[in-house]
């Protein structure tokens, strides 16, 4: 677990310059733009649903209980690149923004999931050496058939790269790879067969970018 005085030096490296005057989730269906990625897949993305998240933000930071986890790779054991923390079916979120965020994605993608949003994955990215390699979310009943996974991105700006699976190009899919600039109160949404059928990334940057925060919602038997 991160000690608090770590955490404190990461809430002073931020400037988020969120000009709206209180902490609130905008209309989901305004402004969200789908991307078709073929096979199945498609990505949507929410500039801004939430608006002054600051308070949220620093609250995650500060109170969370962050865990650095270990790996081992080829022939060493090595960190994991950022910290993260998991939220389980039924666990208390840490704020009940949280809460109305889950419900609201619930609702808005029943049709297309049949089931509610359920867990919440948080991973804690402390500067641009911290990272996620490429993956899909396919622990679970994932690994064989579509989901949905929604993203809120909170902080500093941080790109999600996307492409297919294996390096190959999906069948009549005009998109060979895609990145996504995710700023401060952003949501994405990776949805049908994306998890199967393409892999994601936050890559590591050389810019001068301070922390940033993602909170990742699932249904049930995801990971």
């Amino acid at each position: 677990m991160v000690g608090y005085s770590g955490v404190m030096d990461l809430m002073l490296q931020g400037s988020l310059l969120d000009l709206a005057d209180e902490m609130s989730l905008g209309r989901l269906a305004a402004g969200l733009h789908r991307t078709e990625l073929g096979a199945g897949a498609w990505v949507d993305v929410r500039p801004g649903w939430l608006a002054a998240g600051d308070e949220l933000f620093a609250l995650l930071v500060r109170s969370v209980p962050w865990r650095a986890e270990r790996r081992t790779m080829y022939d060493s054991v090595v960190d994991v690149p950022r910290l993260t923390r998991f939220y389980a079916a039924g666990e208390p979120l840490p704020h009940p923004l949280l809460d109305t965020a889950r419900d609201a994605l619930s609702v808005h993608y029943e049709a297309e999931l049949g089931e509610p949003f359920v867990t919440a994955g948080m991973c804690l990215y402390r500067d641009g050496r911290d990272s996620v390699a490429w993956h899909g979310d396919r622990i679970g009943r994932s690994n064989d058939v579509d989901t949905i996974v929604a993203i809120l991105s909170l902080g500093s700006a941080r790109t999600l790269a996307l492409r297919p699976r294996n390096g190959g190009r999906i069948p009549g899919s005009l998109q060979k790879a895609l990145r996504l600039p995710l700023a401060h109160g952003d949501l994405v949404v990776m949805g049908g067969s994306c998890q199967r059928t393409w892999d994601h990334a936050i890559p590591k940057t050389s810019e001068p970018v301070g922390p940033r925060i993602s909170v990742q919602f699932r249904v049930a038997g995801v990971r």
